[in-house]
């Protein structure tokens, strides 16, 4: 109950610091998350939200996307790096919407995460940000590196550290709690220079790891 409590206090000085955090992936439709939810990986959202301008445009639909020159398809996405394994996951994922769901993207983790570039990571993101749906916590290298820092949890593979998270957390918190912890871990709680001074969490945290 103690440690609850601690995460509860968290959860509200987080809401107080960042009420309208959101997903920071520009997107109108659940396939266009998907897709820049797998650009994200070892890039910038910043960096996947210029490239998906004209990708969006250029392929609107996963058919699209499945009956694309690979190529050409790396071409577009060159810049997020990592880009061949990234052309042929969207690829190949979208050629199984298209065979086995109609070109819609699901709306179940077992289905999400069978799917080829597509881990728990993305399918939380994909099921809590398209359609509202708290499935876990979302456990990039910001929320993995704030939480252990807080003393939210002391694991390094993310599932454990969502498993922590989302025994700790109630269930409606768990999508906004994601939103709100990433925006505090890039502009707050930095890997190499966290401002802990002006931290809104700065008299709760146990401040694990860091450096002083």
């Amino acid at each position: 109950m103690e440690a609850k409590r601690y995460a509860a206090q968290i959860v509200r000085r987080l809401e107080g610091a960042y009420p309208n955090a959101r997903c920071s992936l520009d997107h109108v439709s659940p396939l266009q998350l998907l897709v820049a939810t797998i650009l994200s990986a070892q890039c910038t959202d910043a960096r996947v939200n210029q490239v998906t301008k004209d990708l969006f445009r250029k392929y609107p639909t996963a058919n699209d996307y499945a009956e694309a020159s690979l190529s050409e398809l790396e071409g577009a996405i060159q810049s997020t790096g990592f880009f061949r394994n990234k052309a042929k996951n969207i690829q190949q994922c979208c050629r199984r919407l298209v065979d086995e769901h109609g070109g819609q993207v699901p709306r179940e983790m077992e289905v999400l995460v069978d799917l080829p570039g597509i881990g728990r990571k993305t399918a939380n993101v994909i099921l809590g940000v398209a359609y509202g749906m708290a499935s876990g916590v979302v456990v990039d290298t910001h929320v993995a590196r704030v939480s252990r820092r807080l003393g939210l949890t002391l694991q390094k593979d993310p599932v454990k550290i969502e498993r922590d998270l989302t025994a700790l957390l109630p269930k409606a918190k768990w999508i906004a709690f994601s939103h709100q912890i990433i925006l505090h871990g890039r502009g707050t709680c930095a890997a190499r220079k966290p401002r802990c001074d002006d931290c809104v969490l700065g008299d709760l945290c146990p401040r694990i790891g860091v450096e002083t």
